[in-house]
């Protein structure tokens, strides 16, 4: 049946942002009901620019798609929801990649709001969005590269200086802001909205990568067995369920017994996709990981990344451990044990859900004591 009102429409600058960025938002509205509505922001553009977009054929035929797929879920009685609409546009629109930049040069653009709608226009995985964003965070409360205009070498070296301050963050850590920060600054360059990369006149160290240390099959039995407080006890049930299945912290809060448990050849395994990468992965529950299983019932127990790992630094210091423990410790201490029992690197790579085998060597070296065993072979064939 034909659309009986108006369910799709083009709005610019909704948010208001013209007046002081410069530029606002060219979004595609689409008001499935009150509570029902898709934003699509299809580009950006100067308010003198804005009615050579509103009458551009790019412009007019996404539109004819957005009112050609809700008039199909009208025909098709097909629930009108944002999820269901979105999947439905999924590939079907032409982002228009290009940025109307103001005519002002003078005008301050925000650098951080740059940032923020760069990545949620990008395609990636929520996680991964998550972690973008929290660079935004960082910066924002840094204070001193808010603007395009304040993105000098003096600026960047004060932030690796103040990321650094406290000592809480990790070489690789503050590195990863930097990447960050380069990516959006190649992007607004790309657009035109600035014209050099400041990095090319200031060097930041990239700093030392802290070897990872696994946990031993002693070390994680020592957990296992120790008498802990109620708290504690629930959070070094997660961790050992992750030491003896690999799963990351978010997969282990989110995993479903129901859906994501099969069973082949007499033991059970999971068969699902990692939160931060999408990457697939198959991976056995050993009996460790099992018994916690059965101790909840099938149903692991919520709490929050940060808790449990203060919760494990607290479990740390009870046993009187020389390693520190955090939940991915556990996933290091998975993917040694199961090189330590000869699993070939590319079946521990999969059972990590990692698309690339150089990430499994970084999380997984070889141990001395496999290379020992190897070397008792090599040789007793010598003699």
């Amino acid at each position: 049946m034909p659309m009986s009102k108006q369910y799709v429409r083009v709005k610019f600058d909704r948010k208001k942002t013209a007046a002081t960025r410069g530029i606002g938002n060219v979004e595609i509205i689409i008001s499935l009901s009150r509570r029902e509505t898709k934003y699509i922001i299809y580009t950006t553009c100067t308010r003198e620019d804005w009615p050579t977009v509103a009458t551009s054929p790019l412009l007019a035929s996404n539109v004819a798609k957005c009112e050609a797929i809700v008039n199909a879920m009208l025909t098709l009685h097909e629930p009108l929801t944002v999820e269901r609409l979105t999947a439905r546009l999924s590939g079907a629109l032409i982002v228009d990649e290009r940025r109307y930049t103001p005519v002002a040069p003078h005008q301050r653009l925000s650098f951080l709001d740059w940032m923020r709608t760069s990545i949620h226009r990008a395609r990636c995985r929520e996680g991964t969005r998550r972690r973008k964003l929290s660079v935004v965070r960082v910066l924002d409360r840094y204070g001193r590269l808010k603007y395009f205009d304040e993105l000098t070498p003096k600026n960047i070296q004060a932030l690796d200086e103040w990321l650094r301050a406290d000592g809480t963050r990790s070489d690789a850590c503050i590195y990863n802001y930097h990447k960050e920060i380069k990516v959006h600054i190649r992007l607004a360059i790309r657009h035109g909205i600035i014209t050099e990369n400041v990095y090319d006149r200031v060097k930041v160290s990239r700093g030392r990568t802290k070897t990872r240390r696994p946990l031993s099959a002693e070390e994680v039995q020592r957990i296992r067995l120790a008498e802990l407080p109620p708290r504690e006890d629930r959070v070094r049930d997660l961790f050992i369920f992750s030491a003896y299945t690999g799963l990351a912290y978010a997969d282990v809060v989110r995993f479903d017994w129901r859906t994501m448990a099969v069973r082949r050849g007499g033991m059970y395994y999971i068969d699902a996709a990692r939160i931060k990468t999408g990457a697939d992965f198959f991976t056995p529950i050993f009996p460790p990981a099992m018994a916690v299983l059965e101790k909840y019932d099938y149903h692991l127990p919520a709490i929050s990344n940060q808790k449990a790992n203060d919760y494990l630094h607290l479990i740390e210091s009870r046993l009187g451990m020389k390693k520190p423990l955090t939940f991915h410790v556990a996933r290091h201490t998975f993917a040694t044990l199961m090189l330590s029992h000869d699993v070939p690197i590319e079946d521990v790579a999969r059972m990590l859900g990692h698309t690339n085998i150089a990430t499994t060597r970084i999380y997984a070296k070889i141990l001395d004591t496999t290379i020992e065993r190897h070397c008792q072979r090599v040789r007793s064939a010598m003699t």
